[in-house]
């Protein structure tokens, strides 16, 4: 058979999905420069295959310009299609970063960074999904039985995983059914959320390959466990030296990581519409879920929304350079770029602001009454989308971090997601997204 080699350009929307378009690979040079055409209204696509309300209507011409320094070429080895994809960046047509365009708001979201605080971020996401056929056994929780069944997946995993350019670290069978966790070395600047995305849909392709399918979903199940992305930070000087610890400082924190965690504290309850953006999110994000329900610092605290990690080490300059802290109200319906911009925005104002460090929770914030919370400056996160996005809605600060327009945009399209799920029951939603993700 006679085959003309694609690459597919592919841009991560706020609906969370990669979506672009493919062109001959001998045509790549070409396509680095002038790149492919896209429509405005394409972000207005949901992930339910809807398109909600559009300022753009038929209006408009863009470009996805494909990153050469985000392609992937994946061979399988087993007689299938090489796989190549590149990630890329919507500009107008005079090359003008585009207003909804998740990628290069990630990229002005670190660039505030490092105006604000003279640091970039090294960041890394560790994900977890769940197997959709058949019924799972019990009694695999962390078991060599349940990694065993999964071997030949994970192994090839891992392998794709590292042609693919990434640096994979860890493979585990995770508590819930049939639910594992990938982790991948860390990466600098908007590098970590392509790399998110890489793994992501590469994790789908090693699946497809095995003859199984996966889903990232928030949560498949309101009675057992959820899937969360969790996003590990820290910050290096222009020069490369470690900027997030001091010996002294509250729970190690630099001055910088302090102001910063304030920040992402003190927004949180808005940005989470961004982090965790879709409607059974919320299912998740509750009390003993090992997950986060209220906008607190915790010290190797897995119920935090932001958690300070456990170091290897007694030597204070390698301390310096493990010392991260880790966001935990976030998941994969969530595109990787947006709502890392969304975190680095909260964070890079309380830096803007000089925001004191937060203290660290060490109790169970469940079961303090709404008013001691407040006298202590905690809320509880929004327990549904729809409360998120009217946070994010009346929120003008956090407003005013992204593009014009892009906030409505945004709304909109998260009501065109809820209008889809109308009339549906909790299980009928929870299996709406496990499909679709």
């Amino acid at each position: 058979m006679i085959t003309n080699p694609l690459v597919f350009a592919l841009t991560s929307d706020i609906a969370g999905k990669s979506r672009g378009k493919a062109f001959p690979l001998k045509e790549t040079q070409k396509r680095l420069k002038r790149g492919v055409g896209w429509t405005p209204t394409n972000v207005q696509i949901t992930c339910f295959d809807a398109i909600a309300d559009s300022p753009f209507g038929s209006l408009g011409d863009l470009l996805l310009i494909p990153d050469a320094d985000a392609n992937v070429e994946l061979d399988f080895e087993d007689g299938g299609p090489i796989e190549r994809f590149m990630l890329g960046d919507i500009t107008d047509l005079d090359g003008q970063p585009w207003a909804c365009c998740t990628r290069s708001i990630l990229k002005s979201a670190l660039a505030g960074l490092k105006e604000a605080g003279g640091v970039e971020l090294i960041a890394a996401f560790e994900h977890e999904f769940q197997f959709l056929a058949g019924a799972a056994p019990q009694g695999e929780p962390y078991g060599l039985n349940g990694f065993t069944r999964r071997r030949q997946f994970g192994e090839t995993l891992m392998a794709a995983l590292e042609q693919a350019g990434l640096h994979p670290d860890t493979f585990m069978k995770e508590y819930g059914p049939d639910q594992y966790e990938v982790t991948i070395g860390p990466s600098q600047n908007h590098r970590a959320a392509d790399e998110s995305l890489i793994l992501r849909e590469v994790t789908r392709m090693t699946a497809a390959r095995c003859g199984e399918a996966v889903t990232f979903t928030p949560i498949q199940d309101p009675a057992s466990v959820g899937n969360g992305v969790h996003i590990h930070m820290s910050f290096v000087t222009e020069a490369g030296e470690p900027a997030t610890y001091d010996a002294n400082g509250v729970a190690g924190m630099s001055p910088i990581t302090g102001s910063f965690i304030a920040g992402v504290l003190k927004y949180l309850d808005s940005i989470v519409a961004f982090t965790a953006p879709s409607d059974i999110s919320y299912l998740r994000l509750t009390p003993h879920r090992w997950s986060a329900a209220y906008n607190n610092l915790g010290f190797r605290d897995r119920e935090a929304s932001v958690r300070i990690c456990p170091v290897t080490s007694t030597d204070p300059e390698s301390i310096a350079r493990q010392y991260n802290f880790e966001f935990r109200a976030a998941d994969c319906s969530a595109s990787p770029h947006l709502a890392l911009a969304a975190i680095l925005f909260a964070g890079t104002q309380g830096i803007k602001d000089q925001l004191p460090m937060p203290k660290v929770t060490e109790e169970d914030l469940s079961l303090l009454s709404e008013s001691a919370l407040s006298e202590r400056g905690y809320v509880r996160l929004p327990e549904t989308l729809e409360a998120a996005l009217a946070r994010l809605d009346a929120n003008e600060t956090v407003r005013s971090w992204f593009p014009d327009q892009f906030v409505d945009v945004y709304l909109a399209h998260k009501k065109g997601e809820l209008a889809y799920l109308d009339g549906k029951d909790t299980a009928e939603r929870c299996a709406a997204y496990a499909a679709v993700y």
